[in-house]
């Protein structure tokens, strides 16, 4: 089974990553990886045994290492049985996390969250992954908890024992891409989630779901048709979510990828985490 991997650089919300998809990878069952890349120094003179860039390039490997080490045992903790490997890349950190996509499964990346109003900030690294990786990414802001992805429990608190909230689909019917519908299904059905799909009117979405439905009979599915801009609708209904899902079409722009308008709103302002799925 492919491994989900967690990029991690000490952020608050690489970490909050890491707890995020060691849930995920348990659930799955399926092995977690834990990378931390980052660029290599290079030196201006010639290096020899304690000139200053070796210190610094020492410094920076043993710190990494202590990272890795203590996720890795507070995942351990947290989930027993889990398996869990590490990894130290003196590498770019886009180019690095690109490579180990291409056999993850999922991979998953912190973004810095400002709070249900601002939203997420994106990083550069986060966003070049998402436009150029052809698996699944998952983003999660900062002070995220494992019972933010449940309801409350009957005095309103929070609580990882109720069932989950729904998990929400960004769908554009012009052009809906099959990866991303069945990653949404899987996700409601793994979790015993309703599946809530937002989309752009259209008398056809019953038909495009019907083989969905009855793939995962079980997944519960409610439709909501939105006049203007399906962004801002997204990013209202993620502040009831488990999770956001939204498609990027693999497409390349003259200079570089892009990752589209609805896309980036979504991961620029959404409060739960976010799946983009890229599709053909």
């Amino acid at each position: 089974m492919s491994a989900i991997t967690v990029g991690l650089d000490g952020s608050p919300e690489s970490l909050a990553a890491a707890d995020w998809a060691a849930r995920e990878a348990a659930q799955r069952d399926v092995p977690l990886h834990l990378l931390h890349a980052e660029e290599p120094l290079r030196s201006a003179y010639p290096s020899f045994v304690g000139d200053p860039a070796s210190v610094v390039i020492d410094a920076q490997r043993q710190w990494a290492a202590d990272l890795l080490r203590e996720a890795e045992s507070r995942v351990a903790q947290l989930h027993p049985g889990l398996r869990v490997t590490t990894g130290q890349v003196a590498e770019g950190a886009v180019l690095a996390l690109l490579a180990t996509t291409e056999e993850a499964g999922l991979l998953v990346l912190g973004s810095r969250g400002l709070g249900a109003v601002a939203g997420f900030l994106v990083g550069s690294v986060a966003l070049a992954v998402v436009a150029r990786t052809e698996r699944p990414v998952v983003l999660v802001r900062a002070g995220g908890h494992a019972e933010d992805e449940h309801l409350p429990d009957a005095t309103g608190t929070g609580a990882t024992s109720t069932p989950y909230r729904d998990v929400v689909l960004g769908l554009d019917i012009e052009d809906p891409g099959d990866a991303v519908i069945e990653f949404a299904f899987e996700a409601a059905r793994r979790r015993a989630a309703g599946l809530r799909v937002i989309h752009g009117w259209n008398p056809g979405l019953t038909d495009l779901l019907r083989p969905w439905k009855d793939k995962f009979p079980d997944v519960e599915v409610t439709a909501q048709a939105v006049v203007g801009g399906a962004g801002r609708h997204l990013v209202h209904a993620s502040r009831d979510a488990a999770l956001v899902v939204v498609g990027r079409k693999r497409r390349h722009a003259p200079v570089g990828s892009r990752i589209g308008p609805v896309t980036d709103a979504v991961l620029q302002h959404a409060c739960a985490p976010v799946a983009v799925v890229p599709h053909a």
